[in-house]
């Protein structure tokens, strides 16, 4: 979540005034995140959230989104819903900006996960794989590895080398490195492919939400678990691998999804998740705007990532 768009409290209270969510009591803008614009709405009749889409967000997606989550909601997975004005209308427009409201689902993201949380999470991330065995939308992976090599061709070498010395070089040949060994037998559906911390919800060491579901798409659900391994188990900064973490990540996912046919390909998938995530941080360090609400994401925790990924000589040791 992040702030590019700003609206005033006059304009939210005149979009409320279409729904039968009660009147605005008090909101503000929330600077985590990369994408969209993101504000929380407490009115007399409960909390929300609301979303202005940005440039960045592809809007022809947005129908895929509403119904994944509707799917999800209805299969019992805790996700949040998008709520309707009093004509049904669950897309609006404030700001110059399409823009959504979203239901607020109680808990607390974490920056120290627990084994019991990480295998928590482990747990959630299947039962949402196995919730979208009869979900048939489909929508692209725009940032997925056919992806990477033009994003890096965007970032640009020099940029990128003022990120760190030789990161544009080490990130081409990790690019065909990933292009040539990129798994192709594995179940494929739509994933979440962005569950960071701050996208899951807890309460204790229970799961109560995932949310931020705008980078969905459908590709494989290793990939997902990849990305959810890479974003949990490590220090914040990425220059230590938390086993414990990881492990149990996995574990908790295994206890209802088999995964024997990844093992051996496992650490692929971990560098490319890596990848994916150093482009997309590189691209925004270069060039999210200076007046911009948003926190950057340090490109070389990523890089990190990476270096620890590239190196495994047992991917068995990640599944413990």
């Amino acid at each position: 979540m992040a702030v590019y768009t700003f609206v005033s409290a006059e304009q939210v209270a005149a979009l409320l005034q279409q729904y039968d969510v009660g009147a605005l009591i008090a909101f503000k803008g929330i600077a985590e995140g990369v994408q969209n614009s993101n504000y929380f709405v407490e009115t007399t009749k409960g909390k929300y959230f609301l979303t202005l889409y940005e440039q960045r967000v592809d809007l022809s997606a947005l129908p895929y989104f509403y119904a994944l989550l509707k799917h999800l909601r209805a299969a019992g997975c805790k996700v949040p819903s998008f709520i309707p004005d009093t004509t049904g209308q669950w897309l609006q427009e404030i700001a110059g900006r399409p823009a959504c409201l979203i239901e607020f689902l109680s808990g607390v993201s974490v920056s120290e996960p627990t084994a019991e949380q990480a295998h928590a999470v482990g747990k959630a991330l299947a039962q949402l794989h196995i919730a979208v065995a009869d979900f048939n939308e489909t929508h692209p992976n725009q940032l997925g590895m056919e992806s990477w090599s033009a994003f890096a061709e965007n970032c640009g070498q020099d940029a990128l080398n003022s990120i760190a010395p030789g990161l544009a070089d080490r990130v081409f040949t990790e690019c065909s490195y990933l292009t040539s060994s990129w798994p192709k037998h594995l179940p494929v559906s739509s994933i979440h492919a962005d569950l960071f911390p701050d996208n899951v919800l807890l309460l204790g060491n229970e799961v109560s939400g995932l949310i931020d579901f705008y980078f969905a798409c459908t590709d494989l659900q290793a990939y997902d678990l990849a990305v959810t391994h890479a974003a949990w188990s490590f220090s914040a900064d990425g220059g230590e691998y938390l086993p414990h973490i990881g492990i149990n990540l996995v574990t908790g996912y295994r206890d209802l999804l088999p995964l024997d046919a990844v093992i051996d390909v496992f650490p692929i998938l971990l560098r490319g998740a890596s990848m994916r995530f150093l482009l997309t941080r590189c691209y925004d360090w270069i060039n999210t705007p200076a007046d911009a609400l948003v926190t950057r994401k340090d490109p070389i925790a990523y890089l990190r990532r990476l270096d620890f990924y590239s190196k495994i000589d047992d991917p068995k040791a990640l599944f413990g």
